[in-house]
């Protein structure tokens, strides 16, 4: 993850330096090396995929500097995605940021090991039928990433109900997913208490470009506002789709996906058909940007 960037692009090389030394390991060579069964626990992927998702930025904002037409009017990023988008804001040092978010990693590690909880996503089911399955399930909604693409959180037995009565009301598929806890749910509650001590040890600013929270869908332009989303946001569901019409009703005709995968990519075009995506998640898609 990340190593053909790091090769190219002393900027984004630097990210994975300072990663290593504030996390007081070498995560860049897990996340070149492996092994795997290390890089996939929590406490190591969300680290992980922030790093290489802001030493693809740091390349990506030197590849456009010259490029005015390229300045964003907002950021905003999927669950931990939205560290990424208030470092890139400027409401968090990047270096801080991957700390805080290495400490998020270890204390939601420890709350899923504690509940036992999972996630599974429902594809072609409203929300609203997907909130009435919670309800007699006793799961929640954990991302509504698009309208028709749901994903759901709680403890694992009653995943199993749930997935199976929104497939017998019309889900086109249910998909358990292999995630280390039930994220977005009442079972990260655990984890609230230590995010609130690691925040205290951060230094959080005004965003330079308005960020949408996940929770809400609409632009967190104070300290305080990003203080209360980075703990609601453990708990509640992440308002993907509605954030990405924010954005468009606002006038943004094109999403620049930066870091790994292409899931985003996908998702802005299921919500706004007519919106342009740009991914880069590899090197050389920095050549193509660059023409």
């Amino acid at each position: 993850m990340g190593q053909d960037i790091f090769a190219t692009d002393d900027t984004a090389r630097q990210v994975f330096h300072d990663a290593d030394q504030v996390l007081g390991y070498s995560l860049s060579d897990m996340c070149f090396n492996g092994p795997e069964g290390d890089l996939t626990k929590t406490i190591h992927t969300q680290p992980a995929i922030v790093t290489t998702s802001l030493a693809y930025y740091q390349a990506t904002a030197n590849t456009l500097r010259e490029r005015p037409d390229w300045q964003p009017a907002f950021t905003a990023g999927h669950s931990l995605g939205e560290y990424t988008a208030l470092a890139v804001a400027g409401a968090l040092d990047f270096q801080e940021a991957i700390w805080l978010v290495g400490e998020r990693g270890r204390l939601m590690q420890e709350a899923g090991e504690k509940s036992g909880g999972g996630m599974g996503a429902v594809l072609g089911l409203d929300a609203i039928s997907v909130e009435e399955v919670c309800q007699e399930t006793g799961m929640e909604i954990a991302n509504i990433n698009s309208d028709d693409q749901i994903v759901i959180s709680g403890p694992k037995d009653a995943m199993a109900r749930a997935l199976d009565m929104a497939k017998a009301r019309g889900a086109r598929k249910v998909i358990p997913l292999r995630v280390g806890g039930a994220f977005h749910s009442s079972l990260m509650e655990s984890a609230v208490e230590g995010m609130k001590h690691a925040m205290k040890k951060v230094t959080l600013r005004q965003p330079t470009i308005p960020v949408i929270g996940n929770c809400t869908g609409k632009p967190l332009t104070k300290v305080e506002d990003i203080e209360a989303e980075l703990l609601q946001q453990l708990c509640e569901s992440v308002q993907w789709s509605q954030s990405v019409r924010y954005m468009a009703g606002q006038g943004v005709q094109t999403f620049l996906e930066i870091g790994p995968g292409r899931v985003l990519s996908g998702l802005v075009r299921r919500i706004e058909s007519e919106a342009q995506t740009v991914n880069v998640g590899e090197a050389k898609a920095l050549e193509k940007l660059a023409s």
